[in-house]
């Protein structure tokens, strides 16, 4: 579109180096990348994370490994979206009007992007990106395999989605910019496009699909036992329900998040800081609920079991057994880390950081901060459901190699 005096000002100069589609592209192709890593990583320590979602294994030593084929298909991607910033930049100058022009090549980026993952080419992880697709087809209405068919790939995949989350709204708004008339999808974003509701709507839906999984979970452990006539081993089901109440509570904080971005006081009858307070309160249970169930169920440590289990001469404080990463060191950092970036939303309580979250190029930084973290939960997920597996190595069995002599067991 041509510029637009009206909306060129309200450009800002992150928006002019890296539009909203770029950086949508951007933590896409990171996420490819992180997942290479995840699998080349677990590789070393010996988890085999194709077994564990159920993906077919390598049938020749000819063939490369999963993680070389998951760095294939992210250079694949990184190639054209490199070439298309330098291109963006070169033609753009920085200047406002350009950016707002030149729209087209961030979504034609973008529907590279797409294509990329059903181009028949067989080196570029072709069986990995068909079993991608075929994942997101099965979870998108909340749709669970069992656990032979690669349940846990399903879980791994929805759990992803959910830390893309604002991600997702984010490609949404730039695709309704961009098919909206006199509107740019490079220019300032319009978190309200398509409508007030819409965008905390898609921001919604990977917790939605969550939400479903666990019920259906819920609803397989109850069947299962009225066929044995007693509770089994998966007890009544219980943990389900408490895992969906989790992917519940990050309702109220969307839909209070939606009303403060919009707020008006005729329709909402409760003053602006009344507002806030409720918010603050739903994202406080939901962010504390988050971070206990990452360390106690999803981790399997024992930080918040009885004093008893946490002070078990068999592990490190707060930990347990079997562990496939080389120091306890490691797993008190995650622990932190993981604390930390649940709880990036106390910036809005500081007077100095208060607007940050409402400012583009912070709005990327929790993006991608909020990738970076479920990047590091995917190794210890992995790891915990290996050790689940009854895979679990004998105490002195060598797993590291130069990465350390034994599997932690002080």
């Amino acid at each position: 579109m041509d510029g637009d005096p009206a909306v060129e000002p309200e450009l800002d100069s992150f928006s002019l180096v890296l539009p909203l589609p770029y950086r949508v592209a951007l933590i896409i192709v990171l996420g490819v990348w992180a997942w290479g890593l995840n699998l080349h990583y677990l590789h070393l320590v010996k988890i085999d994370v194709p077994a564990l979602i159920r993906y077919p294994s390598r049938n020749s030593h000819t063939e490369a490994p999963h993680h070389l084929s998951t760095y294939r298909l992210a250079t694949l991607l990184t190639f054209p979206l490199a070439l298309s910033l330098l291109f963006f930049w070169l033609v753009t100058h920085g200047d406002a009007s350009a950016v707002l022009r030149w729209e087209i090549l961030p979504n034609i980026y973008l529907l590279v992007l797409v294509i990329a993952f059903f181009v028949p080419i067989k080196r570029v992880s072709r069986g990995g990106r068909y079993r991608t697709l075929a994942i997101l087809k099965r979870i998108s209405i909340g749709g669970i395999a069992e656990a032979h068919d690669g349940k846990f790939g399903d879980i791994l995949m929805a759990d992803v989605l959910t830390s893309y989350a604002k991600v997702l709204g984010d490609l949404f708004v730039a695709l309704c910019m961009f098919f909206s008339p006199g509107k740019s999808s490079t220019a300032k974003p319009d978190r309200s496009c398509g409508g007030q509701y819409m965008v905390p709507l898609i921001i919604a839906i990977p917790s939605l699909i969550r939400l479903r999984q666990c019920l259906i979970e819920y609803r397989r452990v109850r069947k299962r036992n009225a066929k044995s006539g007693g509770i089994g081993s998966h007890g009544w089901g219980g943990q389900h329900l408490a895992n969906a109440l989790k992917y519940s509570s990050a309702f109220p904080v969307i839909i209070l998040s939606a009303l403060q971005r919009g707020y008006d006081p005729t329709k909402i009858g409760m003053s602006e800081a009344g507002l806030f307070r409720l918010w603050l309160f739903f994202v406080f249970v939901n962010s504390f609920y988050s971070f206990y169930w990452d360390v106690a169920k999803d981790w399997d440590l024992s930080l918040f079991s009885s004093s008893r289990e946490r002070n078990n001469p068999e592990h490190p404080w707060g930990l347990r057994r079997h562990r496939y990463f080389h120091t306890k060191e490691i797993y008190y950092g995650v622990i932190v880390m993981d604390l930390m970036l649940r709880c990036t939303w106390s910036f809005k309580l500081s007077p100095h950081l208060d607007h940050f979250n409402d400012l583009e190029g912070g709005i990327f930084l929790m993006e991608l901060l909020e990738v970076f973290r479920r990047w590091i939960w995917i190794f210890l997920r992995v790891e915990t459901e290996w050790v689940r597996n009854d895979r679990s190595p004998p105490v002195d069995d060598i797993l590291l190699g130069d990465f350390g002599p034994k599997i932690d067991e002080d």
